[in-house]
């Protein structure tokens, strides 16, 4: 599940419309719908914005944000991948 959609089902599921979202991020109305589908990014700010006014852990918004701009990074690079790896085993030196 995509950073858009994750915010979406938490937005659906507690009842809440986009301008509300919006009025709260001090936004436009058609920026939460992009980030929605995954037309538009959010800064970490935003982020942590969205989580509070989903009353959702930030934790769980910023792995899947992060989540996607990892992907995104590595599918649009031809090494991307063993790019990917060699991080990987770097993490689990530390």
């Amino acid at each position: 599940m995509t950073f858009g959609e994750t915010i979406k089902k938490h937005r659906e599921a507690k009842g809440l419309f986009l301008r509300q979202a919006a009025a709260y991020l001090e936004v436009d109305t058609a920026f939460i719908s992009k980030i929605e589908h995954s037309e538009r990014k959010a800064s970490r700010e935003q982020v942590m914005k969205l989580a509070e006014f989903l009353g959702t852990p930030a934790q769980e918004l910023l792995t899947v944000w992060l989540a996607d701009k990892i992907s995104e990074t590595i599918n649009n690079d031809k090494q991307g991948e063993d790019a990917l790896k060699l991080a990987l085993k770097k993490i689990k030196k530390k």
